[in-house]
């Protein structure tokens, strides 16, 4: 058995609390769910009584949160999962409302790196992309199968676009050149990206 040893509201939502074990922070409960189960500090509780007590009281409220946090733009499954983790909710809640969210067809990390790899390759050459992917939670078959879309002549089209307007006002020396090639390189283009774009502009030797 654990001992609550603080109840305190939350700062952003009063309607909310913290529940601290053992001086330690355990989960974020309504106010309504504390009063109903009869908390209180000293009184002593299991976590997975804890558990259930959250479950049973806010899945309803988690997963409104989490259809909210993704109606302005998609999320995927990671970031979702964050959110509800800063809010307080323990796994138990979380996973229910990933489970809810994918049955819905708001959750699709697939989905979500097809449109992603669309609208980034503007801008972005692969390996960005990918990194990027990757940090937000995408699996390495996922991000395979949606840059398997990733046309060599949209790369190209972006690669050139960035360097016009990269090279605006600069003539093309050698050196401007070099951090032209450098910069598109950053930018995640790849190596034959990079001096296709350039070669209009002259030959460049690298570092």
């Amino acid at each position: 058995m654990n001992e609550i040893t603080a109840i305190t509201p939350q700062i952003k939502d009063k309607t909310r609390c913290n529940i601290y074990i053992d001086g330690r922070f355990c989960c974020g409960l309504t106010l309504e769910a504390v009063i109903k189960n009869r908390l209180k500090t000293g009184q002593t509780v299991t976590p997975e009584r804890l558990a259930q007590i959250q479950l049973e009281s806010e899945k309803n409220t988690a997963l409104d949160k989490a259809l909210t946090h993704v109606s302005a733009t998609r999320k995927t499954e990671k970031q979702v999962r964050d959110f509800l983790t800063k809010k307080g909710y323990l796994p138990v809640v979380i996973e229910f409302v990933l489970e809810k969210m994918r049955g819905y067809g708001f959750l699709d990390d697939g989905e979500y790196a097809e449109a992603y790899v669309e609208f980034a390759s503007r801008k972005k050459g692969g390996r960005l992309i990918r990194m990027e992917l990757k940090a937000k939670g995408v699996s390495d078959e996922e991000i395979d199968g949606a840059l398997e879309g990733l046309d060599g002549d949209t790369q190209e089209t972006a690669a050139k676009t960035l360097l016009q307007k990269y090279m605006r006002g600069k003539e093309p020396t050698r050196e401007n050149l070099q951090k032209a090639y450098r910069y598109l390189t950053g930018k995640g283009f790849d190596y034959e990206t990079a001096k296709n774009a350039l070669s209009t502009l002259g030959d460049i030797e690298e570092d």
